[in-house]
């Protein structure tokens, strides 16, 4: 009798043993299962990090793209409500127009240091009525870039616009008034974009117009 109690015994204790094993088994499988979903999450973080971070500098690429060439002079010295607009397209023959913001003084140091509290109240009166932020299509004319569905709702996601940046107390820049008036000499420009209104890149470029008239 003693001898079945004791055989009972060890049997139950290696029930219990085997319980608590398996509990830790499962603990650990849960705990490895979180963590490889965290690593997930994280992984998955920054690859749309990276794509956001990448969206915004294909936009910088674009607004920049705008200035290239001779054509189009004073739409790329002067703000103008009309170049600010989806219609404001890419042009196979490359004679394209900017989307260049005329910002009003007092609102010019927070359009480049915070470019995400833009607003409209900060547009000259020949930028009025434009759009604050041009959707980015690309710089191939013939193969525009979709980034979001720009036209027909808020889906959109990646965005450009540009100024002039002044350059105050370097008048060796452009020494001579008339140059200034014919649109000659060097002039820069300062860029921002923006993806899913997450991830704002600025960049600056100077260009350098021989004139109106030539």
């Amino acid at each position: 009798m003693t001898h079945l109690s004791n055989r009972q015994s060890q049997t139950g204790a290696v029930l219990v043993i085997a319980l608590v094993m398996l509990l830790v088994l499962t603990l650990m499988a849960v705990g490895s299962m979180r963590g490889t979903t965290l690593e997930s999450r994280i992984t998955a973080n920054r690859a749309h990090d990276t794509q956001q971070q990448s969206a915004a500098d294909a936009a910088l690429r674009e607004a920049e793209f705008r200035y290239y060439g001779p054509a189009n002079l004073i739409d790329k010295l002067e703000g103008k409500a009309a170049n600010c607009a989806l219609g404001n397209t890419l042009k196979t023959n490359g004679i394209n127009k900017p989307c260049l913001l005329a910002i009003k003084d007092e609102n010019l140091q927070t359009f480049v240091e915070r470019p995400q509290s833009t607003a409209n109240s900060f547009l000259r009166p020949e930028s009025t009525g434009g759009l604050l932020w041009m959707p980015y299509r690309g710089t191939d004319a013939a193969n525009q870039t979709v980034a979001g569905t720009r036209e027909t709702s808020s889906e959109q996601t990646t965005y450009w616009n540009s100024t002039r940046a002044v350059t105050v107390g370097n008048n060796a820049v452009n020494a001579e008034y008339g140059m200034v008036a014919e649109g000659q000499g060097t002039y820069y420009y300062l860029n921002n974009a923006k993806a899913d209104d997450q991830v704002y890149l600025q960049s600056t470029h100077a260009n350098i117009y021989l004139g109106l008239n030539n």
